[in-house]
């Protein structure tokens, strides 16, 4: 039986006029993929306020790896609810921050010998890490990598390695920052070794080594457009920040909680960063985010040089506790590669517009192009996939230049919800490109 069901245009009578209230209440700056509202979702299926359903691939750009209103998570909430919603940490600790804490130095990698501090949103996560790893290393500069996004505040934006629709004419920007290139193999395919010669190259005309704070890098770039790097350059990376005594930050904003088929990317390359930063699943859906590291690099700002006054709020804390709960007890790394599978087995199409398929766990881009000899991109084609979708009842997004189709779905997602949705993408596809 059908999950996707429409009952009218797309978008409905209803979503239309709050369409309409929407642009004259809300700064046209924030963007909304599509236009619906939405009344109910569970799992991965989102119901509008017409009484349309559509199967969700985009989990909150992988902000619902365990689905929507997952139900040991609304539970938590709703017990919380009766007891007390945030007492401020600054003022009072509760249990469940501290609960939290202790499992997130246990099973982000480091061996247990980590310290956690929780914030509220991934940018500012981003931008705290950053601050311990100077406060640390008394070093002033950050190194980032090309096609990145960490954020959209300042330093978050200075840190993210694309120009249109983040920092342009937003300058001026932080200062100190600078930009590595970041492998890219579908298009330029070149070897580890001489991605690392370009950022030694940067360590010789651009900044020292010695001056060097932090690299921080997304293990497997996400609205870069699914950039899966090898397991040589993340280990060159490390070793480069052992020579010079700099601080290496993983930000698994996107990939963290189960999304790769591993609860952090990171440990797909038998790595470990001296810091994580978390946000999106940590709490499914809830704003919440952390920094773990090494206790020697944590500890090191003094009492009150780090905090936020809704930081590590109590509703987020007991939600991540139960996200980590049903991770380990639904088996959801597993799962997230029998989707990889799944998704990939119904891409198996001949295409001439589709240049490669790729990705890691439940993280899948696939990369459009006009002609497969010079690999244009063709986002004008793919924003017709997105708009037939839509109005099919498939939700995703895009990334890269535009040309990619990003792929997040729900680690809970049905297979036969899976299957119909990349049944509804695949016949776009072959029926756009007739």
């Amino acid at each position: 039986m059908s999950t996707i069901k429409l009952k009218t245009d797309i978008p409905g009578p209803r979503s239309t006029e709050l369409l309409k209230k929407r642009d004259q209440a809300v700064a046209r700056g924030i963007s909304t993929a599509y236009s619906i509202a939405v009344d109910y979702a569970k799992g991965a299926v989102v119901n509008d306020v017409d009484g349309n359903s559509f199967i969700d691939l985009a989990a909150g750009i992988s902000s619902l790896n365990v689905g929507h209103s997952p139900e040991p998570v609304v539970k938590a909430i709703k017990k919380q609810l009766d007891s007390f919603i945030n007492p401020i940490f600054n003022v009072a600790m509760h249990e469940p921050y501290i609960q939290l804490a202790s499992t997130l130095n246990q099973i982000v990698p480091g061996n247990g010998d980590n310290k956690t501090v929780f914030f509220n949103s991934g940018a500012e996560a981003i931008e705290n890490a950053v601050k311990i790893a100077r406060r640390y290393t008394k070093r002033k500069a950050v190194i980032s990598f090309d096609r990145s996004f960490h954020g959209r505040t300042m330093l978050g934006m200075t840190l993210t390695g694309k120009v249109q629709n983040v920092k342009s004419k937003f300058g001026p920007l932080a200062t100190d920052v600078h930009h590595a290139p970041y492998p890219y193999d579908y298009r330029y395919n070149k070897p580890a070794g001489e991605l690392i010669k370009d950022l030694e190259r940067l360590f010789k005309v651009t900044v020292d080594p010695y001056d060097v704070a932090a690299i921080i890098m997304e293990p497997v770039q996400g609205d870069g457009g699914i950039l899966v790097p090898s397991t040589e350059f993340i280990q060159l990376i490390r070793k480069i920040c052992d020579e010079y005594g700099i601080v290496l930050i993983a930000d698994e904003v996107q990939t963290g909680f189960g999304r790769t088929g591993k609860m952090f990317a990171m440990e797909h390359f038998n790595c470990e960063a001296d810091i994580t930063v978390m946000s999106k699943s940590i709490a499914a859906g809830i704003p919440l985010s952390a920094v773990t590291g090494k206790t020697e690099i944590i500890n090191y700002p003094k009492v009150k040089e780090l905090g936020g006054t809704l930081s590590g709020n109590t509703l987020g804390c007991v939600a991540s506790i139960e996200v980590i709960r049903m991770i380990e007890e639904m088996n959801l790394l597993t799962r997230a590669n029998d989707i990889y599978k799944i998704i990939t087995d119904k891409l198996n199409v001949s295409s001439r517009y589709i240049g490669e398929v790729r990705g890691i766990g439940a993280m899948i881009g696939i990369e459009f192009v006009k002609d497969k000899e010079t690999k244009e991109p063709n986002a004008e084609f793919v924003q017709s996939v997105v708009t037939e979708c839509f109005e099919k009842g498939v939700l995703f997004m895009r990334a890269g230049e535009g040309n990619v189709i990003r792929l997040l779905p729900p680690l809970i997602i049905s297979d036969e919800e899976l299957i119909e949705a990349m049944d509804v993408i695949v016949h776009v596809i072959k029926k756009l490109e007739a």
